[in-house]
């Protein structure tokens, strides 16, 4: 065998790295037999069974490079390249050098570490081992071994972990051919590897490791991805150019993109002109077994549905991107910043979130925390049944942040998960996700006790986990259409049906008027909800009243509500309006015990009611504060109590201000007294009583103060007739006119709304009637 020449088969293949996620996705085993019967030739022992001696030939150098690793990998330790030496003439590679990976210490060079800190130093592998093979081209153009050391100075590898020697974690061809087809499929690295290892008997016999499986898939979507970059681009610069109000931008050189991309169409950025109250920002779709890197910003119009305000391309996932990503975002919606945010759990978004909306609210969604729990806690699941109702009980249930902290540190004690890492970093986290923590923030939510908040988002049912980049423009395009239909069903829902009215209040038939009909219905739940609950007073200072309110006979779960009754204005302990922009029943309940018959104004929130998308206020507010403390007489009550106790306070004050103060009572009450007699036909103009009469058939109007004064110095019957006569036909001219006027506009803007509607609708009947004829 002196001069026998070896030719060795090359397999070249994939090294180290970091791991990223993994998809759960199952493959059925007829579909995973197959993929192995178009593969069933590939072999990883396939090696020669000899030894390197001197004068051994070779085809080449990297024959002999592959026949050493061989070699080594039946012997047990890993190769690298060492030294070569060129040739004086044309500087080609005459002579080579292959070496164990222990060979030589590493350089500890002081210059290049002691100005910067190693923060994950690489663990010693060197040891200064001699086992070497060199190899000299000849003549012939063949190559010879010119020296082989055999002796190694450590302990070698077991034929059972072999493979996880670097210069031995190799996917040979037919491999990548069948990762490329189960991935294909929909299956991950964890699952393609045992697949693998189980078709092959072992992990030793496959040739690589998970890790690099996961690195050549990854690098399969990068490379796929770079050609998806250009039909995106191309896309969006049609797009833009059918629709000048269509925005993208795209991170760093447009021609040589290798950065993010974001795109919003001009509907989007409408919206977030009336719903931008609060963002969420998805990016589960990154999380998919394609990991395709898509991320929507959506909100929630006034039907409760989701709305689009932009999409994102995510290729790089740094914190500088997302910083990019939300100040172009906001940029083009050209707005308020949202008052907050629902993002996934990641610490990454959430530095960047801060770093550009610093007074955003921020939430992480608790649907996804849930849903990580079970794969982090699955041991807990299995062993104890009761731990996630426990859990859920602990998150959701509790009405406050004491409440909540008992509840947890019960919680982990009883399961004995004190020391759990990723527990202990969620609840590091709970005030950006545990609802408790977060009630006094807007999210637009109906309910704040419901059990999983998740993203509800825009794209739900069209894009998922088999979606590729071909397919998403239409994909896109027909989940916009269709939620534009939606939106438009609400709107004539809501314009063209009445809903059941279940109490005779005024407040739920206003309510009806106001809301669109998916808010009228919570709201409605809200308000037949009071009727349970008992509101009675435990505190009064003269100007604010706290009433405590509880179901009947469960007195110990009961909420605090605090009534301001000179601002009208209402706080719950539950925090519901804070949190959803509608009135809880708890406050509901104390409006019922004060009389107060409807809504006041600020307590309906633009955004929920009908008028949401128009930039007209269609609410009538002319008779708003004064109208609405009139109608109770708690109210009046509280009022003119309050008042007293101030003039009380300051006419005591001294001899002079008790004179002044008595004097100023008489007068006040001869006012009242002659209010009471014209049977309260009396209303306030200006801070004035005033009286509207009819005398000789003509409308007019008197102060009452004038009347007193004329008490002091009277004037003669016919002069004050016709002073009042003139001043007062004058006043009401003025006033029929105003009146007028306001009516007239008010009914031009609400017609013009209704028929903006209404064409809106039949816009939308028609492309429906097209596609369906098509």
């Amino acid at each position: 065998m002196e001069n026998e020449v070896i030719e060795f088969d090359i397999g070249l293949g994939g090294g180290g790295g970091s791991e990223d996620g993994d998809g759960d996705d199952v493959l059925d085993e007829e579909n995973v037999a197959s993929c192995f019967a178009a593969v069933r030739s590939y072999s990883p022992q396939g090696d020669l069974d000899l030894e390197p001696y001197e004068g051994m030939e070779f085809e080449s150098e990297e024959a002999a490079k592959a026949f050493y690793n061989s070699y080594a990998r039946r012997v047990g330790f890993s190769t690298r390249v060492s030294s070569s030496r060129r040739s004086r003439k044309d500087g080609a590679i005459i002579q080579r050098s292959f070496v164990c990976a222990k060979e030589g210490f590493r350089n500890l060079n002081e210059k290049r570490t002691k100005d910067r800190e190693i923060k994950r130093p690489r663990t010693i592998t060197r040891v200064g081992c001699k086992a070497a093979l060199s190899v000299k081209i000849q003549d012939s153009g063949k190559w010879v071994v010119s020296s082989f050391v055999k002796e190694h100075n450590h302990e070698l590898v077991p034929p059972d972990q072999v493979h996880c020697l670097r210069s031995h974690r190799q996917i040979s061809g037919p491999a990548k051919t069948l990762i490329d087809t189960l991935q294909a499929a929909g299956m991950g690295p964890r699952r393609i590897m045992s697949a693998l290892i189980k078709e092959y008997g072992g992990i030793s016999k496959v040739g690589f490791t998970e890790v690099d499986c996961r690195n050549y898939m990854r690098n399969n979507r990068q490379r796929s991805l770079e050609g998806d970059i250009q039909l995106l681009l191309d896309y969006l610069k049609q797009m833009h150019s059918q629709n000048p109000g269509f925005f993208y931008a795209v991170q760093g050189d447009e021609d040589q993109c290798t950065g993010n991309v974001f795109w919003a169409d001009s509907k989007a950025r409408s919206n977030y002109s009336y719903f931008g109250d609060t963002v969420t920002f998805d990016t589960t779709y990154r999380s998919n077994r394609y990991r395709l890197p898509f991320a929507p910003f959506t909100g929630v119009n006034h039907h409760g549905q989701p709305v689009l305000f932009g999409c994102a391309f995510l290729i790089n996932e740094s914190e500088a991107s997302f910083i990019w990503l939300f100040k172009t975002w906001f940029a083009a919606m050209t707005g308020q910043p949202p008052l907050s945010m629902t993002t996934d759990h990641d610490a990454v978004i959430r530095s960047a979130l801060m770093q550009v909306f610093p007074e955003t609210r921020h939430r992480f969604c608790k649907w996804h925390i849930f849903k990580k729990c079970q794969e982090k806690l699955s041991h807990v699941f299995l062993e104890h049944p009761n731990f996630e109702a426990d859990f859920h009980k602990c998150v959701n249930l509790t009405e406050s942040t004491e409440e909540f902290e008992s509840c947890w540190l019960s919680l982990v004690d009883k399961y004995e998960l004190r020391d759990h890492d990723w527990l202990q970093a969620i609840y590091l986290d709970r005030r950006q996700w545990v609802p408790v923590y977060l009630r006094d923030a807007f999210f637009a939510e109906m309910s704040i006790t419901q059990c999983s908040d998740s993203m509800n988002s825009y794209f739900d049912g069209y894009v998922n986990a088999s979606t590729s980049l071909n397919q998403f423009f239409k994909l896109y395009e027909k989940a916009a259409e269709s939620r534009t239909e939606k939106e438009v069903k609400a709107d004539y829902d809501t314009m063209n049906t009445f809903p059941v009215l279940k109490t005779p209040s005024p407040m739920e038939k206003q309510a009806s008027e106001v809301y669109t009909r998916k808010l009228f219905m919570r709201f409605q739940e809200e308000l037949v909800g009071t009727l349970t609950f008992m509101a009675n007073k435990v505190e009064d200072d003269g100007l604010v009243t706290t009433y405590q309110v509880a179901k009947f006979g469960d007195d110990h779960r009961a909420y605090y509500v605090r009534f301001n009754v000179l601002e009208m204005k209402a706080t719950c302990s539950c925090q519901m309006f804070q949190f959803s922009g509608l009135l809880c029943r708890h406050i509901l309940a104390v409006f019922r015990v004060t009389n107060v018959l409807t809504l006041p104004f600020h307590y309906i929130l633009k955004r929920w009611s009908r008028s949401a998308k128009s930039s007209v206020a269609l609410e009538d507010r002319v008779s708003d504060v004064i109208n609405y403390y009139l109608e109770s007489h708690t109210v009046r009550y509280n009022i003119l109590r309050h008042e007293a106790f101030k003039f009380v306070e300051e006419g005591a004050e001294s001899v002079d201000s008790y004179a002044v103060a008595m004097a100023a009572l008489e007068v006040a009450l001869n006012k009242v007294a002659l209010a009471a007699k014209h049977d309260g036909r009396i209303s306030l103009v200006n801070g004035h009583c005033r009286e509207h009469f009819t005398r000789n058939g003509v409308h007019a109007n008197y102060n009452i103060e004038d009347e007193q004064r004329s008490l002091a110095c009277p004037l003669s019957e016919d002069d004050m007739d016709a002073k009042i006569q003139e001043l007062s036909y004058q006043l009401d001219c003025a006033n029929r006119k105003c009146e007028i006027y306001r009516a007239n506009l008010y009914s031009v803007l609400k017609d013009i709304e209704d028929h903006k509607q209404q064409l809106s609708i039949k816009v939308q009947n028609i492309k429906l009637s097209l596609k369906d004829g098509l």
